[in-house]
């Protein structure tokens, strides 16, 4: 253990153990998922346990996968979600998730910094583009990589504009003099950019706590380079810890040429972790937690995220770089296409082990299985090498590898001096120590 370094952890609140056939049991609880009240209840576990922050995605469309037999009904919107849970709670960060591709940036500052007024300090805003929901917001076709990418850039340049133009120095309440506040601290931004136009300034000032910490999750080469000039942390995605080590670097390496302190930066990948008793209890979860992925919904997955269609071969055929498409052809995610591609230049695995991967059945989070030490040393030994910084806790198969989790597994973290015992401060920044 690297002496003095400590995990950041957060908590996802989707419901990610109740994926594929898991919420039938009688015993899933899924009748609670459309009930505030649950959600409070896992924030409050969350905060119990010392958790540095709550992470909630998006979905601003419904795709077939979401409807049928699976326990989902797209997403409410999560900055309202997170309105509701920071009356319920008093230390834990809530980073909420907006896209800057259909959303005005004005609207947006104002509601990220109500959500930071509401928690007093604990709001934190992850940055996505979208790679769905055109057809939500008219009739123009879903932008390029390059043009989400170089809105997103110009977004968060004017929201953080906003967040400056009425500065918390602006209040005085003076009461002797008779005032309250200071105009000329108040100043418009008059932004005019490629994408927006906008005066100024915001109608509410900055929270005492400081500005609101920044997330992204792009892990392509144009996402790599937004998130290491912008984010404070990074929702990386890293199924195995090389690509964990190679991105670490990397990002730092970026960050660093953008004038960043790259020790500023958290690299925080999903940990969908399956906990029971024993490694077969576990192993089981897993494949309970998949079994609704047939081997056609996998190829379907698969010519989605890489573009190839591999189902006249067999299963234990290998797959070599000569059968991978034009790196260049659009798919539906560049991040989990490149990291498809790099294991199988890497590894030329079979075509059973390509529809196994995170990429295909999932999104690409690292996966572990098995019993509170297996998963425990897992942690570390990415911890130690240099792979992650923490992690975004993406319980799977089960509510009880949920409670494992927080009556186990998070107590040896403390034990192990790897995470803290107790908060040594209210806000997000302070708990990313940023």
């Amino acid at each position: 253990m690297i002496a003095n370094r400590q995990l950041c952890i957060g908590l996802s609140l989707s419901a990610t153990w109740m994926k594929g056939h898991g919420w039938r049991h009688p015993d899933s609880g899924v009748e609670k998922m459309d009930s505030i009240d649950y959600y409070i209840d896992l924030a409050k576990l969350a905060e119990k346990a010392k958790l540095d922050f709550l992470f909630r995605a998006d979905y601003l469309y419904i795709s077939p996968q979401m409807l049928g037999d699976s326990a989902n009904f797209g997403s409410p919107d999560p900055t309202v979600m997170f309105a509701a849970i920071a009356r319920e709670t008093e230390r834990i960060g809530l980073v909420t998730t907006v896209s800057t591709t259909f959303n005005p940036p004005y609207v947006v500052a104002r509601q990220l910094q109500s959500l930071h007024w509401l928690s007093n300090g604990r709001a934190g805003w992850n940055i996505v583009t979208s790679i769905e929901g055109a057809d939500n917001f008219g009739d123009s076709p879903m932008p390029s990589p390059e043009i989400r990418y170089a809105r997103a850039r110009e977004f968060t340049d004017v929201v953080r504009e906003l967040w400056a133009s009425f500065p918390r120095e602006a209040i005085l309440v003076d009461r002797e003099s008779g005032t309250f506040s200071e105009p000329n601290h108040v100043t418009p931004i008059h932004h005019s950019g490629e994408f927006f136009q906008v005066k100024g300034p915001l109608t509410m000032p900055a929270h005492a706590s400081g500005t609101i910490p920044l997330f992204q999750a792009g892990a392509s080469d144009i996402g790599r380079d937004f998130a290491s000039s912008v984010a404070d942390a990074i929702f990386a995605a890293m199924p195995d810890l090389e690509s964990g080590v190679e991105l670490r670097k990397d990002l730092r390496r970026r960050a660093e040429e953008h004038g960043r302190n790259p020790n500023g930066i958290k690299i925080l990948p999903g940990l969908y972790f399956f906990l029971a008793d024993t490694r077969e209890e576990a192993q089981l979860l897993f494949e309970a937690a998949n079994a609704h992925l047939s081997t056609e919904r996998r190829h379907a997955a698969l010519k989605s995220v890489l573009g190839v269609d591999l189902s006249s071969y067999e299963l234990n055929d290998r797959v070599t770089v000569n059968m991978l498409p034009d790196p260049n052809q659009p798919v539906r995610s560049r991040t989990h296409a490149e990291l498809l591609r790099k294991y199988i230049m890497n590894y030329q695995p079979t075509v059973a082990e390509v529809l196994a991967r995170p990429e295909v059945i999932g999104s690409a989070h690292w996966v572990s299985v098995g019993t509170v030490e297996d998963v425990l040393e897992d942690i570390l030994q990415r911890f130690d090498a240099g792979a992650i910084d923490g992690f975004i806790a993406l319980p799977g198969g089960s509510e009880r590898s949920l409670e494992i989790f927080f009556e186990e597994l998070m107590p040896q973290l403390v034990d192990r001096g790897a995470f803290r015992s107790e908060y040594t401060g209210s806000t997000l920044r302070e708990h990313l120590q940023i």
